[in-house]
């Protein structure tokens, strides 16, 4: 396929040119609502109700796409083109979806989209960043744009235009399994890392529309800001639950972030799953359509949740006209629908049976339903076009028309050492000291790098994957070497002196520990990856080969131990019988930066992002609540400098 269609795309492109004259549409020297207009006058129900379907990569071929006048793809996590796919890979097979496209009667390119959330995390070699939690801890907004800048990069390395990235959640409960994905509690922090919007798609022009979509040229790539509205602020922390808050708490809490993005220029924003006050999100025209677009003025496209439509019911799909009307004429312009995929209940969510719904064919569905509901009159013509016009308005905003095809030049930025290197100072900015010596004026850290022999312990001290976590090659994650990267203890290894021996066991007893004359340890514990409602937690623990592995060395020599996590743990009990603790979220791919910090060539100075609490009963708990007793409070974090005369120019 990828040979074949390597030779028919040109062709197609030539031939789709000269076919339709000198449309204005297809004119880049036009205005752009001229075009917008031109376009929409010559397109039927079947090519505009097209536009506003998203399938899914498994079911889509170039055929498919040109019969059902397909808009959008979604690459679903695990679904690059092969194992270890390369960048030319992907490359063939965006194209080749292309190519159906290119092929229709309006030749109207796709948006190609995928879950690019801390890097482009599904394909193999690239840079995995610190997840965003860990980027708030650095208080660095333009080090945010920076990492912006090189996903969009890397995306683009890979044929894709399009990334479900940020999510601008407040996080307000950490037994919430996608609070890793929020950057803070405190909604002022996450509005600072919207910066993340102008590096995904470019700074905004001088005298710009306001309020207007923009991304700037084949090196970028449209954003979305999601999940809105409330995501973060669901009751107990459960996936997809119910958001109680009146309305000042809302727009003061949950909205702020939308309002910087929309401002920055933001392409899209997507649907919460989640409901506010009892009502789902995904039908709520009130603030997608008379919020969102009427009072805040945003002029991109608003796409659905994957199968956010499905999930409008309880059970899922129970009526599902009624769900594609609601979200239709709630304001939803473009709808995921994925194919044969496993819909869970929400119901099994909150701890009832399990219930899985086996869908085939769902987009097919939508497209008739969607149909026959204009037809009837249900959909009105007028909301139709407004979504058709927002999707066309950012395709072209994009330049797909003039650039539908991936630009092979654009490999090379796929993992590359400059990105690392950003992966590397993110990561040493976003550790946060909890604690640094049992008399604090004997500090453990930094580190000695000279020290005769130290032990390294841990289940995370040597697994990309699981300091990756959720959402890295996989939707769930993986345990082990799973993409390119450094590993801590790799990173330990790398910066301690010559002649220091590095002893790794995972799970060493303490007998042998206590003889083994070790100067120190390093203990690196955490969670196993986790993403959405399979993160839910409702005790917070690690496992207790973890807890065992911290007592068991801290209880024989001196230690710090790093904690891998997306969000704080249950750590009290256990705080005493450390000489240092670290907070490391969830670094990426580059961990090597964790043993810059911890040796001392960089300080400490990452801040909490969130309220670190003692017992989970105290939950929720965000600074400034009346119940408020922290083990560590918002916004703390311990600081040292560096001992080795390296690294502070460099930042």
């Amino acid at each position: 396929m990828a040979d074949s269609s390597a030779f028919h795309l040109p062709l197609l492109l030539f031939c789709f040119l000269f076919a339709t004259g000198d449309a204005d549409y297809r004119d880049p020297r036009q205005p752009l609502d001229a075009r917008v207009r031109d376009l929409m006058s010559r397109m039927t129900l079947d090519e505009k109700i097209g536009q506003m379907t998203q399938i899914a990569k498994e079911v889509a071929s170039p055929q498919i796409i040109k019969k059902h006048h397909i808009g959008s793809i979604l690459i679903t996590p695990g679904g690059e083109p092969a194992i270890h796919a390369s960048a030319e890979a992907w490359m063939d097979m965006a194209d080749s979806f292309q190519e159906g496209s290119l092929s229709t009667r309006l030749g109207i390119p796709l948006i190609i989209g995928v879950d690019a959330l801390h890097g482009h995390n599904n394909a193999y070699n690239a840079t995995i960043f610190p997840h965003n939690v860990g980027l708030g801890a650095t208080r660095d907004p333009q080090l945010v744009q920076r990492i912006g800048a090189a996903t969009a990069l890397e995306v683009r390395a890979t044929g894709i235009t399009y990334t479900f990235a940020p999510c601008i959640a407040v996080c307000r409960d950490p037994r919430w399994g996608r609070c890793y994905e929020s950057y803070s509690e405190d909604p002022k922090i996450v509005q600072e890392m919207t910066e993340i919007i102008p590096g995904l798609q470019g700074y905004l022009p001088a005298e710009y529309q306001k309020n207007f979509p923009y991304v700037n040229g084949s090196g970028k790539v449209a954003a979305c800001a999601k999940h809105f509205v409330g995501d973060g602020g669901t009751t107990d922390g459960i996936d997809e639950y119910n958001t109680v808050i009146d309305w000042d708490g809302l727009k003061s809490i949950h909205m702020p972030a939308y309002v910087d993005s929309i401002r920055k220029g933001v392409a899209t924003i997507m649907i919460s799953y989640s409901s506010w006050n009892g009502k789902k999100m995904h039908t709520n025209y009130d603030l997608i359509t008379g919020y969102l677009k009427n009072e805040l003025k945003f002029n991109g496209f608003v796409i659905s949740d994957s199968e956010g439509l499905d999930r409008i019911t309880t059970p899922p799909r129970a009526n599902y006209t009624y769900s594609v009307e609601a979200a239709i004429n709630a304001g939803i312009d473009m709808v995921g629908e994925c194919e044969n995929l496993i819909i869970v209940s929400q119901d099994f969510m909150h701890g009832a049976d399990l219930l899985q719904v086996m869908v085939p064919y769902t987009y097919i569905e939508f497209i008739n339903e969607l149909t026959s509901l204009v037809t009837k009159g249900a959909v009105s013509m007028s909301r139709i076009d407004d979504a058709v016009e927002r999707i066309l308005r950012v395709k072209l905003i994009m330049g797909l028309f003039e650039q539908p095809l991936s630009d092979r030049k654009m490999v090379k930025h796929l993992g590359s050492q400059e990105h690392r290197r950003i992966a590397r100072e993110a990561v040493r900015k976003s550790l946060v000291l909890l604690k640094n010596g049992k008399d604090a004026s004997k500090p453990l850290l930094p580190l000695p790098k000279s020290a005769r022999r130290v032990l390294v312990a841990g289940s995370h001290a040597n697994d990309i994957g699981r300091q990756c976590g959720g959402w890295t090659m996989d939707w769930q994650g993986q345990s082990g070497n799973i993409t390119a990267g450094t590993s801590i203890l790799s990173g330990v290894r790398d910066v301690v002196d010559q002649e220091t021996e590095v002893v790794y066991i995972e799970n060493p007893e303490k007998a042998i520990v206590a003889s083994s004359n070790f100067s120190f340890a390093i203990v690196v514990v955490g969670e196993e990856p986790y993403t959405e409602y399979e993160g839910d937690s409702k005790d917070l623990r690690l496992s207790e080969a973890c807890y065992s592995a911290i007592s068991d060395v801290c209880g024989a020599v001196e230690c710090v131990v790093v904690v891998v996590s997306g969000r704080p743990i249950v750590m009290e009990p256990f705080v005493d019988e450390m000489d240092a603790l670290v907070a490391a979220w969830l670094p990426g791919s580059e961990g090597g930066g964790v043993a810059d910090v911890l040796f001392g060539d960089y300080g400490f100075s990452g801040k909490l992002p969130r309220t670190w609490f003692r017992r989970v009963e105290q939950l929720p708990m965000n600074e400034g609540d009346a119940h408020y007793d922290p083990l560590f409070g918002f916004g703390f974090g311990l600081t040292t400098m560096p001992s080795h005369g390296a690294g502070v120019a460099a930042e």
